[in-house]
């Protein structure tokens, strides 16, 4: 298990179309992905769990990853939030 910050910097934060980039992203890697802003903690996988979430732009979140390719899915998750989500 794996852990890392990130702090989003787009403009509509992890709302709407960047949240399904995110899960989308997230669904690609066979191990479990967290997300965690304050005292929650959701499944990375999961829509409605992450825009349940509310990360505005500015707010850093910690990722977890736990499992097979859990390295790896980490540098994707944070690749993506730090290039604006465009990755798809």
């Amino acid at each position: 298990m794996i852990s890392r910050e990130v702090t989003i910097t787009n403009s509509s934060g992890l709302h709407a179309r960047p949240a399904t980039f995110f899960v989308q992203k997230a669904n690609r890697y066979p191990c479990a992905i967290l997300v965690e802003n304050g005292d929650r903690k959701i499944n990375a996988k999961s829509l409605l769990g992450v825009l349940s979430l509310g990360i505005a732009q500015g707010m850093t979140i910690t990722l977890t990853a736990d499992g097979v390719g859990e390295e790896e899915a980490l540098e994707g998750m944070i690749e993506l939030i730090n290039g604006g989500f465009v990755d798809l």
